[in-house]
């Protein structure tokens, strides 16, 4: 089964616990939290006290998107506060392979993400530790923004990459997924679609996630 991942980065935050909540009773799986530092891409989100204070309200897994600078500081803290996958991004660190044993040495999916430009041939030595690749396909530091189409190019060749590695490797895509172009991607292998502003336009959450859902389910 494919799954949407609500990314809250276009949540109305001030009413997030009741949206979680809304969230959670569609049957949905994962939540996706995107936490940004302002100096990695340029934006500034939320910190572990706050994953913490939502992990309270939600059984959801907890996909938390680390685009920050030195992740390696911030990995203990995030899983302590009820991260249960930690992606990391490969242009964050030069020990690519040190942040994926930290994520894992704290008992967690450990996920690597790629920005746009950043090319698959950067993840050879690495593909066979991850259990996520997330592939942007957007500039990442804002919601709303449209889906790059020379993405899909990039999709597909890291869906062979994981099927040629024989691993148990999601494969997750974010930003710019909506309504108008969900169903032609669900053409691709990718196991986890992130999903803001489809989800939480008109704050229509449960009819936004059902058509979601269904455009990848059938």
């Amino acid at each position: 089964m494919k799954h949407i991942a609500p990314s809250i980065l276009s949540s109305d935050l001030s009413n997030i616990y009741k949206q979680v909540k809304e969230i959670e009773k569609t049957g949905c799986k994962y939540l996706h939290i995107d936490v940004m530092d302002g100096h990695f891409v340029p934006n500034i989100t939320i910190g572990p006290t706050y994953v913490k204070s939502l992990r309270k309200y939600s059984d959801m897994v907890f996909d938390v998107h680390l685009m920050i600078e030195n992740p390696e500081k911030y990995i203990d803290s995030f899983s302590n506060a009820g991260a249960d996958i930690i992606t990391v991004h490969q242009e964050s660190s030069a020990h690519l392979h040190r942040l994926i044993q930290q994520i894992k040495d704290n008992g967690k999916m450990a996920g690597v993400s790629l920005n746009p430009a950043t090319p698959l041939d950067s993840l050879k030595n690495i593909i066979d530790e991850i259990d996520l690749l997330l592939i942007m396909t957007v500039n990442p530091g804002f919601g709303g923004q449209k889906f790059i189409e020379t993405m899909e190019n990039k999709i597909l060749e890291a869906s062979e990459i994981i099927d040629k590695s024989k691993k148990n490797i999601f494969l997750e895509i974010d930003g710019g997924i909506n309504k108008d172009n969900i169903k032609r991607l669900n053409n691709f292998a990718v196991d986890i679609y992130v999903s803001g502003s489809a989800v939480f336009k008109n704050n229509k959450i449960e009819s936004n996630y059902k058509y979601l859902m269904e455009s990848i389910n059938g």
